[in-house]
């Protein structure tokens, strides 16, 4: 309790320095102030336009998250247990993952126009490389005894996936997931901002092309609150999947 009240203290602070700041320190037009940025943002819950835009952003994030998350996974663990093949393709994945992902984006306008699937796409992309790096470092950091054990025991491949490879790997499978939530929202929001008429990428793209200060804060406030909200599921997601976690705390904390 005394830590929240602590953070609402120091936000409490924050926002009545800038509150301060604005229009004495600071011109207005840089930094607007907290009370008309939520204002703003009230204006836009009241007509609905904030909920327009923040599904149409939540809908490219989440698709290109799951989307690039399951191929990452997958060629994760497949590349980490077919070491030969993962040397022959390494020089062309780093290749391709030394490339700005944003780059990448006036070549997927080109591809695929500029609809959903475009931002999609690109958020897939960017997502994939920071789930497959740490999936396949998972993979490949798996105990060898432990797998040559199972495979004394009679084990065949399947086995050794379910029991043991992708038990041990999958703390960095989470890694790679919770690392991959920021970098999904850039992808939508990018994407929106080049090539669309909606989302909340429009919105922040439209109040700049308009020097509303107050419309840029109050856009980004809900891309935070939107990011905030997929960490929030990826985090109770991996407390399902990997529970042993929770009772180690508990453990140490009752020692």
């Amino acid at each position: 309790m005394k830590l929240i009240l602590a953070r609402l203290a120091i936000l409490a602070g924050i926002l009545g320095l800038w509150e301060f700041a604005s229009g004495r320190l600071i011109e207005p037009y840089l930094i607007s102030k907290p009370s008309l940025i939520f204002t703003t943002f009230w204006n836009w819950v009241m007509d609905g336009r904030i909920f327009f835009h923040a599904g149409i952003t939540a809908m490219e994030a989440v698709a290109g998250f799951l989307l690039g998350a399951a191929v990452g996974m997958t060629l994760g663990i497949l590349l980490g247990r077919a070491e030969k093949l993962a040397e022959l393709l390494n020089p062309f994945i780093m290749g391709f993952y030394s490339i700005p992902k944003i780059a990448l984006a006036p070549l997927f306008i080109i591809w695929f126009g500029i609809g959903l699937e475009m931002k999609v796409l690109l958020t897939a992309t960017i997502v994939f490389f920071l789930v497959f790096l740490n999936t396949y470092t998972g993979v490949r950091s798996v105990s060898p005894e432990l797998v040559n054990i199972l495979k004394l025991m009679g084990a065949n491949e399947r086995h050794v996936l379910r029991k043991v490879v992708v038990p041990s790997a999958i703390v960095w499978v989470f890694t790679g997931l919770r690392l991959s939530v920021p970098y999904a929202m850039i992808g939508a929001i990018v994407g929106e901002m080049i090539a669309a008429n909606r989302g909340l990428g429009y919105l922040l793209s439209h109040a700049s092309a308009q020097f509303n200060t107050a419309g840029v804060f109050a856009a980004l406030v809900a891309i935070i609150t939107l990011s905030v909200l997929m960490n929030t599921g990826v985090g109770v997601l991996a407390k399902y999947a990997m529970p042993w976690e929770k009772a180690q705390k508990n453990r140490e904390v009752s020692i």
